[in-house]
């Protein structure tokens, strides 16, 4: 099966199922586009969890920020993490979505962001991964309709 196809597919059902979304590297500066991409998930009705280091203990986009992916209580019910970092952190921070978030069912690495070994890790443990995509780009087409 083609590829895009077969992603297209699976972003289809991420749209319909997913609620909940851990995004690691949400930023509260308004120019960045991950604040962009939380802001347009939100608007759709989708609750984004933000996970950044440097704001733990803060605010974005009225959600309190997490410093990483383990101190989000298990009650919040991550079925997403989305990922807004350098690829040479990807390894990682799948690892802890794991290992950490018993909802997790999709993986989701933003536009220019890959890492096979981590992708394949996360199917592994039965995930769907979605490599190098944008949701605000990519959930538009499925959101109505579908």
């Amino acid at each position: 099966m083609d590829l895009d196809l077969e992603d297209d597919e699976d972003i289809a059902r991420i749209v319909r199922e997913t609620r909940v979304i851990a995004m690691v590297g949400l930023s509260p500066n308004e120019q960045r586009p991950s604040w962009g991409v939380a802001r347009y998930l939100q608007a759709q009705g989708y609750r984004v969890i933000p996970v950044n280091p440097g704001h733990a203990g803060s605010t974005i986009l009225g959600e309190g920020v997490y410093g990483h992916l383990a101190e989000i209580p298990s009650e919040a019910g991550v079925q997403m993490v989305d990922i807004f970092r350098r690829p040479e952190a990807v390894g990682t921070i799948v690892d802890e979505a794991l290992a950490h978030l018993p909802d997790l069912k999709v993986v989701w690495m933003q536009l220019g962001v890959r890492d096979e070994a981590a992708a394949g890790r996360a199917r592994a443990r039965g995930m769907t991964v979605i490599q190098d995509r944008c949701p605000k780009i990519e959930f538009p087409r499925h959101l109505h309709g579908s």
